[in-house]
Formats: C-alpha cells, structure tokens, sequence
C-alpha cells in the first residue's frame, strides 16, 4: 500500500528540481566552486591599488599596492606583513622554482628577482637593446621559462624621460632559463596583460584586455607558441587556474570559465576594479582577490594549482 505522505514529499523534490533547473547556469555552476553560503570578505584595506597576489609554498599570498611602491604579505595565520618596500613599482608576481619572487617592477621598465630575504637582481631591463614598455603580468612554466606580458601603461612616475614605447607593439616575451635576452612570441595582439598557463606547461593563456579577448595557445618546448584560438571574449587585467582547469578572469569582479571557454560563474566584488587573483592559504583552497585599494578573500570547493 502507497503512503499518501509521500505525494508531498514527491511533488516538493519535483519542485525544487524545476527551480535548480531554472536557475542561469553561472548560478549552478558557483555551487561546485565556492565553498557554501562563502561570499567574498574584506581582508586588509584601504591601500591605493592593490595587484599581483602570489602564493609562495605554504600558501602565504603576497600582493604589491603600486602607487606606494610597497609589497605585503597576508599570512596563512591571517596576519598582514610588509614585505618590501622600494621595489621598482611591483605590479605582476609569480614565485619562481627556487622561492624567489618574480617581479613585474614597471618604475623603470624591468623584470625582477627578490630573495626571500627581500635582496633583488634585475632579470630583464631591455629587449635587444631598447626599453621595455613596462612587464605587467608573468607566468613560469615547469622548467623555470618566464612567460611575462608588456603593455604600454604611461605611469605618473615615469619623470624626466620619454613616456612613448620605443618598440614596435605590445607583446608577450618568453625568457629561456639562464637567459638574459628575452624573446618576443607574440605579434598580433593589442594590449596583453593576464597571463597564466597549465600545470603541464603545455597550454598558455593571454588576455588582451585591450582588444576585449582571452586567447589560447600552445606552448613549444622552445618556448614559442603556436595554435591561437578565442577562449573567451573578454579580456582581462590578471587570471588565475584551479586544479580543473577552470580559468578565472578579473574586471568587473571575477568571471570564471571552463577549460572549453564556456562561462561557469561570475563573482561579484565590491569594488569599482578587481586587478587581479590568485589561490592561496595552506590547503590552496582560498581565493584571493585584489580589488582597488582592498584585498579580499573567498572560501572555495575546488583548490588552485601549486
């Protein structure tokens, strides 16, 4: 015999399903890669511009506030550290193999490398011969190669000198481990910035904010990339991968798409720019976020890639 209790029961789960299935599929999507009821939260503020968070090892994420010239730290003990300040307007960071941070140090144009100890040795200052327009953002595949992007961005601390390129575009560079010259491997974009590639070291991804595009290549164990196809149509001022490939792109909050270029989510931030992202913390499963003058950070399900 049928118990009539059931028929509620039923007709709720039924309920509810139609409901999920009508949600915007962004919405769906968020609930298998933000931790429940985890809304981003204020961590640390107000600087003047927050940019670049990277995670060293243990998961401390450390994040550079441009116009001040300073670089922090936030702690997996959530405490907030200054790590350095006079470092060459850091915007883009990525800890290299070793644990040095790699710097995107715009004030005169170069690359950099900072010991732990907060000690630095210019990489990059020119390319063959003349300036750079200024390293935004990097990227450093398995073998210790840096992929870093350099946009032109006229900076109020540029004094005393010409604030014009004095190359023949914006472009992507590749710097071969132990190399000193680095190499141009792209031509045809307007304006990259984000950069990051895959674990395997076989797939870079470059956002061409300027021409509103996130492209996908493939990476050549020279270094050279070949194989540009549309991910996303938008571009992007930093981006950041987790342990499924999904890419997460920065603007108007975070924008998160799939590793087929289909949007999954969008994270809403308030703030009036979201610069840039990076995983962090111990178990690499906090999102953390920097946003106009603030840093944020946003529980997860899915973790970021070491």
């Amino acid at each position: 015999m049928k118990s009539t209790f059931l028929l509620p029961i039923k007709r709720l789960a039924v309920a509810l399903g139609m409901v999920i299935a009508t949600l915007p599929l962004a919405a769906q999507k968020n609930n298998t890669l933000i931790a429940r009821d985890a809304k981003p939260v204020l961590l640390s503020g107000p600087f003047s511009f927050t940019e670049g968070p990277a995670a060293d090892k243990a998961g401390n994420v450390y994040f550079t506030d441009q116009p001040n010239d300073k670089i922090y730290i936030w702690t997996t003990g959530g405490e907030l550290k200054e790590f350095c300040g006079d470092c060459g307007r850091a915007n883009g960071l990525y800890f290299d193999r070793e644990g040095n941070l790699l710097s995107c140090s715009d004030e005169k144009n170069e690359l950099w490398r900072i010991t732990p100890s907060g000690e630095h040795t210019v990489l990059v200052s020119t390319v063959e011969g003349r300036r750079l327009n200024g390293p935004n953002d990097l990227w450093v595949r398995p073998d210790g190669g840096i992929y870093f992007t350099d946009p032109l961005y006229a900076r109020p601390w540029w004094t005393g000198r010409d604030k014009t390129s004095q190359l023949d575009g914006q472009h992507v560079y590749f710097l071969a481990p132990d190399s000193q010259a680095p190499v141009r491997v792209t031509t045809d974009l307007k304006q990259p910035n984000g950069i990051i590639g895959t674990p395997d070291g076989k797939t870079l991804y470059v956002a061409d904010i300027g021409d509103g595009k996130t492209y996908r290549y493939r990476i050549s164990p020279d270094g050279t990339l070949s194989g540009k196809t549309l991910f996303a149509p938008m571009g992007s001022d930093g981006m950041t991968i987790d342990c499924k490939g999904n890419i997460y792109l920065t603007g108007q909050g975070v924008t998160v798409f799939n590793k087929k270029g289909k949007k999954i989510a969008h994270i809403p931030v308030e703030a009036r720019w979201t610069a840039n992202v990076c995983f962090g913390g111990a178990d690499r499963k906090t999102l953390f976020i920097t946003a106009s003058e603030n840093l944020f950070s946003l529980r997860m399900k899915v973790r970021g890639v070491k």
